[in-house]
């Protein structure tokens, strides 16, 4: 049976963030910090927590949650449990924000808030954290790879762009070269019509069958923010 396209964004998780950003409140003498960042895999999550961890050792808890794909995870840090972790994670969905981890930091300020006061600032925390980031809309996106003769690849190497799509440098032979894309899903139809057509007819593209589909996430760009309210 043939793959579907594959997707790098799952149905339903509309938006990403295009960058670190970070808020912070203070709610009855607690300090709160909301850290958030965009991430292309597990690891990259579990390595942002760990390093926010790392740059706050007198923090007395760092609580988060990530959201990548159909994948997801929450931890309370030692704040009773489902008060923390599950309310951030909850404040993501709610959101459809995804490829996202949010670390949320605690310095206990001597007053108790009990479950209901820490799922309100924990959330609270997070949802304005989340709602101020700069955000982008998720595109769905599929890799086509073909074989081009030599006559025709640097026409190809010119139109491919203009039509869209994102190439990688040709692997050449000695018949000519292959071309491997990323573009949108919507456009698929499309580009491999006019593929086709510019080569009349020596050139097929197909979806690459894979697994996964690496991806880096516009954390990359140095976009960094930070907000602040007491």
């Amino acid at each position: 049976m043939r793959k579907p396209p594959l997707r790098l964004y799952p149905a339903g998780m509309t938006q990403m963030l295009t960058g670190f950003f970070s808020l912070e409140r203070d709610i009855k003498k607690s300090r709160f910090l909301a850290s958030a960042m965009p991430v292309a895999s597990v690891e990259q999550a579990e390595a942002f927590i760990a390093s926010i961890a790392a740059a706050g050792p007198d923090a007395t808890h760092h609580c988060w949650a990530w959201q990548v794909g159909p994948h997801c995870r929450c931890h309370d840090a030692g704040e009773p449990s489902g008060t923390a972790g599950k309310p951030i994670l909850q404040v993501a969905m709610a959101q459809k924000i995804d490829r996202v981890a949010i670390v949320v930091s605690r310095w206990f300020g001597g007053i108790k808030l009990g479950a209901g006061g820490l799922v309100r600032a924990y959330a609270g925390t997070a949802a304005e954290c989340l709602r101020a980031a700069p955000k982008e809309e998720l595109i769905d996106r599929v890799r086509l790879t073909f074989h081009c003769p030599f006559s025709l690849v640097g026409l190809m190497q010119a139109r491919l762009p203009e039509w869209g799509a994102d190439m990688e440098t040709p692997a050449f032979d000695a018949n000519g070269a292959r071309f491997l894309l990323t573009l949108p899903a919507s456009s698929r139809e499309d580009i491999c019509a006019r593929i086709t057509n510019l080569t009349n007819g020596q050139s097929e593209a197909r979806i690459v069958e894979a697994d996964t589909l690496s991806y880096t996430p516009p954390a990359t760009r140095g976009q960094t923010h930070q907000a602040g309210f007491n």
